[in-house]
C-alpha cells in the first residue's frame, strides 16, 4: 500500500516553534494576547501574524541568526531515509513562514515539498497565505484541504503533528502520530493517535507493522 505522510514544521520538525521564538525574541509585550486569540480561534493566522509583526523590532539578518541556532528533531533525518527505504511520500504542511523553512532545510541538506504561508521583508515583516481555505479562514495554510489533494488514491494518510493548526487535519487521516496539544485534543475527542515524543518512535512503529 502506498502511504503518504503530511508532517507539521514548527515544534514537530523543530525542536521549537519557529513563530513563536521569533515573537519571545523580536516583539514588544502584547503578542501573548494575540497569540492566545488565535488559540481560541478568534483570529485567524494571517491577522495575528502581521499584528504580532507589528510590535517587531527585527529584520532579515536578526531573523537568519535566530533560525541558525534552531535544532531539528534528532530522528528526523532518520524518518526520510526510512521513509525513502519504503517507498513512502513524505510532504510538509505548515501554518507557519517558508521562509523559516527554507533556511533551516537548507542548513540540514533537506529536500522536500512544503507548503507554507508566504512571508516578505520590506521594511518590516508580512505574510501572505496562498493555501488559504476561504470557507474557513482560520488557518492560513488549510492543512486539510492540500491533504485531501495530495493524498494518492487507495493510500494511506498520515499525519504528524503537535499543534492548534493540526487539529483539522487530524480527524481527516487513516493514522495520526501526535504529542503536545495535537495529543490532548485527540484524547479529548476520541481521535484515535499514536503518541510520540520524537520520530525515532515513528521509526520504531513503522517497523512494527
Amino acid at each position: 500500500m502506498s502511504r503518504t505522510f503530511f508532517v507539521d514544521f514548527d515544534g514537530t520538525i523543530t525542536k521549537v516553534d519557529t513563530c513563536n521564538a521569533m515573537a519571545e525574541a523580536f516583539a514588544t509585550p502584547g503578542w501573548e494576547v494575540l497569540n492566545e486569540l488565535w488559540e481560541k480561534k478568534q483570529l485567524s493566522t494571517e491577522a495575528c501574524a502581521n499584528a504580532t509583526f507589528k510590535l517587531f523590532h527585527a529584520d532579515l539578518d536578526d531573523l537568519r541568526r535566530l533560525l541558525d541556532r534552531v535544532e531539528i528533531d534528532d530522528c528526523f533525518p532518520a524518518f526520510l531515509e526510512t521513509c525513502r527505504e519504503r517507498g513512502d511520500r513524505v510532504i510538509v504542511l505548515s501554518d507557519g513562514y517558508d521562509f523559516n523553512i527554507r533556511t533551516i532545510f537548507q542548513k540540514h541538506g533537506i529536500d522536500l515539498p512544503f507548503y507554507a504561508n508566504r512571508m516578505g521583508y520590506d521594511g518590516g515583516f508580512k505574510i501572505e497565505c496562498p493555501h488559504l481555505n476561504p470557507d474557513c479562514g482560520d488557518c492560513g495554510t488549510c492543512k486539510t484541504r492540500l491533504m485531501e489533494e495530495l493524498r494518492e488514491p487507495g493510500g494511506q494518510t498520515v499525519y504528524i503533528g503537535d499543534g492548534h493548526s493540526d487539529t483539522c487535519p487530524a480527524g481527516h487521516a487513516d493514522l495520526v502520530f501526535a504529542k503536545g496539544a495535537l495529543y490532548r485534543y485527540c484524547r479529548e475527542r476520541g481521535i484515535e493517535a499514536q503518541y510520540f515524543d520524537s520520530f525515532c518512535d515513528i521509526i520504531a512503529h513503522l517497523k512494527s507493522i
